[in-house]
């Protein structure tokens, strides 16, 4: 050993340096490049292709119109969003920022579904300037919620989740009613970088050189940004005007390329911390580096995705590829990032206070759900209007209780399971969708639902069960050194997100029929769901939920931190691992029925919370009763508003939760 040590302290000690990474993708481009053109049309015949349209000849058509403009796209679109990502960080002082994670690209995407639909005319003044309105749209609501806590790194990345999760079930409403005039839109919002021409590419490319001009403008006064808000201010440095003119030109940035080429994830974000991580600590060697990272990653990731595309069944959009490489590089990196301390986070205080009769208010929100259970039953609109039905009408087994059960079971079970990891974690910000095990369960089912012939209810219960334990052990695995720090819960949920987004988007953009089935049980529909269904869903809920009773003294103790529970006879690892079982299980079940979009995971636990529910068994029943509310209401109201057209319950969850929360979130 010792002999070991010394020879390794005499070996030269080898750092791979930005400019090194950039070096050795460029060779990669470059073999890439060399190889394909060698196999079309011959190394000078394919690189003169560039610049002239060769003789008549097929190869040589497709690599000027079609093969080059694609490469020259994605190194612009790849090095702007890298561009983004550092100024976002810069002026946010937080590394979790980026284009994906603050709801930009989201924004600008929904902006031009719109603007497609209803106002088309608006797409002839300029894609650019509709995208940065939605973008900026976006990141005024990210940065309005975040702006009383200081721009607190987890307030912004909980703020850019929610709003990234909103807009995304926005969307949804949009595609599920006007499917044939948006199916041309998702690939393209998927992030394709497929051209038939020179012209995207001549539209991007003096918009991102201003982008890169201002930047380097901007270099002086954004590197201020790096002292504290005093020393900022000692030097004249307006931070208001400043962080506005930051922001304003990443926006700006970020909706013309996803104007031209749909979402592309994680670029953004991934290239600068990989930058910052082999040793670019100043602000000019971070925008140089991670604009030539990002232009390089997103090439080698679309030359590849040509080569093996010929192999594969359905085109693949490149966007939906670099979120499924760039979900484990953001992984890997989490652990290495610096962002805080080491100190295990302390239950953040709740709004509200304690109830001193929480039996009473059980009562209260029971009689509650049985009287809008009432209303669901048995009022609805038909082709006469307003109708109310007689308890004996057969149609109300047949249609209105199966989806009854099916909505309530449901919202019981992921209130109990978000309960349950905000408990566990001492993290109010934790829930099954934010931190990702809905995610986890719903690749798991898309998989199952493409693979196997006939996979039967029990079979998509075990393989959604696998899933959200796969999600929880990833995030146990990568969080349990830092004691759970809520930023790194947080990145870990962006990332496993992420992944998802990336399947769907593969699922969808492949143009399979079973895609329409993905759709709407993505959406969180209860219209298939029958009536024996339901009664298994709801015997689930009712099993799952007794189980969860025994574990409340567990609740109260485990989030006052590992040690005292210690002391306290409590085993820390058995309890934790029994608990994290009970949540997959739980999360799994209603995924199956009403999709990862629902936010009654996080919302129904803070409800709570707010009536006065503080100790774990009130706080798991005050939970529970509140989550079945909110579904039951969802999956009424879903039918009622746009009728005869249905908005699934669980869209309509994830508006009233994600609204609700954001106001929450934003008052705080």
């Amino acid at each position: 050993m010792a002999a070991d040590a010394f020879f390794r302290s005499r070996l030269p000690r080898l750092t791979l340096t930005p400019g090194h990474g950039c070096l050795l993708l460029g060779l990669v481009v470059t073999a890439l490049v060399v190889a394909h053109l060698e196999a079309t049309l011959g190394l000078a015949q394919g690189l003169m292709a560039l610049w002239r349209l060769p003789d008549a000849t097929a190869a040589g058509l497709v690599l000027h119109a079609a093969w080059w403009p694609r490469l020259a796209m994605s190194l612009l679109a790849g090095g702007g969003l890298a561009l983004a990502g550092v100024l976002m960080q810069q002026v946010l002082r937080n590394p979790l920022a980026a284009p994906t994670t603050l709801g930009v690209a989201s924004g600008a995407n929904l902006a031009l579904m719109a603007a497609s639909l209803m106002a088309p005319g608006l797409l002839a003044l300029g894609r650019e300037w509709v995208a940065l309105a939605g973008g900026g749209l976006a990141m005024g609501l990210v940065f309005l919620l975040a702006w009383r806590r200081g721009l607190s790194p987890v307030v912004v990345v909980l703020g850019g989740l929610v709003v990234n999760l909103y807009l995304g079930a926005l969307g949804m409403v949009l595609l599920l009613f006007h499917q044939e005039a948006l199916k041309g839109l998702l690939i393209w919002g998927a992030g394709s970088l497929a051209q038939n021409g020179w012209h995207d590419a001549a539209f991007l490319a003096p918009r991102l050189a201003l982008g890169a001009m201002l930047a380097a403008w901007l270099l002086r006064p954004l590197s201020l940004l790096e002292l504290d808000e005093a020393g900022a201010r000692s030097l004249g440095v307006s931070l208001k005007h400043l962080r506005l003119a930051g922001l304003g030109l990443a926006v700006f940035i970020t909706g013309c390329i996803v104007s031209v080429v749909g979402i592309i994830g994680f670029i953004g974000l991934a290239a600068p911390n990989i930058v910052r991580l082999a040793g670019a600590r100043r602000l000019g060697p971070r925008l140089v580096w991670s604009t030539l990272l990002g232009a390089l990653l997103l090439a080698v990731t679309d030359l590849l995705l040509q080569r093996v595309s010929g192999f594969l069944p359905t085109m693949i959009p490149t966007g939906a590829i670099t979120a499924a490489l760039g979900a484990p590089l953001l992984l890997w990196l989490i652990p290495r990032l610096r962002l805080g301390g080491n100190a295990p986070p302390r239950e953040a205080r709740t709004i509200g206070h304690r109830h001193p009769a929480p039996r009473r208010l059980v009562m209260l929100l029971s009689a509650a759900l049985i009287a809008l259970a009432c209303i669901a039953l048995l009022s609805g609109q038909g082709a006469d209007g307003w109708q109310w039905a007689s308890i004996g009408n057969g149609d109300l087994l047949q249609w209105r209780l199966p989806r009854l059960l099916a909505a309530a079971s449901c919202g019981l079970m992921l209130a109990i399971a978000g309960t349950l990891i905000q408990r566990l974690t001492a993290n109010p910000m934790a829930s099954p969708e934010v931190l990702g095990i809905s995610g986890g369960s719903a690749i798991a089912l898309i998989g199952a639902i493409f693979l196997l012939p006939a996979p039967d209810n029990l079979t998509l219960v075990a393989i959604g069960t696998a899933g959200a334990l796969a999600s929880l052990a990833i995030l146990v695995a990568i969080n349990r050194k830092s004691g759970f720090q809520p930023e790194r819960l947080l990145l870990t949920g962006v990332a496993i997100t992420a992944l998802f987004d990336a399947v769907k988007s593969v699922v969808l953009a492949g143009g399979d029929p079973r895609g329409q089935q993905v759709i709407a049980w993505l959406s969180g529909s209860t219209y298939y769901v029958d009536l024996g269904s339901a009664l298994i869903v709801a015997g689930a809920s009712l099993l799952l939920t007794l189980a969860a009773a025994p574990f409340t003294r567990w609740l109260d103790i485990l989030p006052l931190g590992g040690a005292t529970a210690s002391a306290l006879g409590i085993g820390v690892h058995r309890s934790r691992l029994v608990l994290l079982l009970l949540i997959a299980l739980l999360t799994a079940t209603a995924t199956l029925v009403v999709g990862p979009l629902s936010f009654i995971g996080l919302l129904a636990p803070h409800m709570a919370r707010l009536m006065g529910f503080t100790r774990a068994r009130a706080h798991l029943a005050g939970a529970a009763l509140t989550g079945a509310l909110l579904m039951v209401l969802a999956d009424w109201l879903g039918r009622q508003l746009m009728f005869p057209q249905e908005i699934p319950a669980g869209l309509v969850a994830s508006l009233l939760g994600g609204a609700y929360f954001m106001w929450g979130l934003g008052r705080r």
